[in-house]
């Protein structure tokens, strides 16, 4: 009797240290902040652009990106996790000897080149849409994600919310101004409602670089090109 039990002590003890060497080795992520709020701002390009419109685009395109998500580990592989949330995504595209006339009447949205006897000093084309991201993200060190190699591969699903060209001092060809001011039109009439966009980055800690493809037109069918795709490439930075 006394065996069996000394037996029965052995094997609690056992199975007592078994499972708490299990359970040190389970990483801790209960206080884990990964990726909830993600900044981004990127360099944009139009792909398959027409001649007649890449030909005009100058300068630094620039996107703004902000999301609020949510992190949800996988319980059997805690290094992978899903995230999904929600944010608003801004493009400005930048034109030089061009107008974009998205209030216009016709058919098709027109790209306007500018004559020599007045232009915008600077001219640009913006759209705003709010987005819900989802991805499958990767990290190195769940419970360190300060110092953790992070990636993730995902898709943005996005409504547009507004489109506007902004012109800025107009002048002549010389350079010399003719109005000093700033001219405003807006409407998304032209632009496709949603888009589908394939993503990807990849971060050390809190710092990293994204990327962004639309799989989805920017125009809508009929309207003009429906090659052009956007492309936004940049530096982000996620964390809290």
């Amino acid at each position: 009797m006394k065996k069996n039990l000394l037996s029965l002590i052995l094997l609690f003890v056992t199975l007592s240290g078994w499972t708490q060497e299990k359970q040190k080795s389970k990483p801790d992520l209960s206080a884990r902040p990964n990726d909830h709020f993600i900044f981004q701002l990127t360099s944009d390009s139009w792909l398959n652009a027409p001649d007649s419109i890449s030909s005009h685009l100058s300068g630094f395109h620039r996107g703004l990106h902000v999301y609020f998500m949510l992190d949800k580990p996988f319980k059997t592989s805690p290094k992978l996790s899903f995230g999904f949330g929600a944010g608003i995504s801004s493009s400005n595209m930048f034109f030089e000897n061009m107008g974009v006339d998205v209030t216009g009447k016709s058919t098709p949205l027109v790209f306007k080149e500018t004559d020599s006897t007045g232009s915008f000093k600077k001219y640009k084309l913006n759209t705003t849409y709010l987005e819900a991201p989802l991805e499958l993200r990767f990290s190195s060190k769940p419970e360190h994600p300060n110092r953790s190699l992070k990636m993730a591969i995902g898709i943005k699903a996005a409504t547009i919310l507004n489109a506007h060209t902004k012109g800025k001092s107009y002048q002549t060809g010389t350079g010399d101004l003719i109005i000093d001011g700033v001219q405003k039109e807006s409407s998304k009439k032209y632009f496709n409602p949603t888009r589908l966009s394939a993503t990807f980055r990849i971060n050390y800690g809190i710092f990293g670089i994204t990327a962004s493809y639309s799989l989805t037109p920017l125009l809508k069918n009929g309207v003009g090109s429906q090659d052009i795709r956007q492309l936004q490439v940049g530096l982000s930075l996620s964390g809290l």
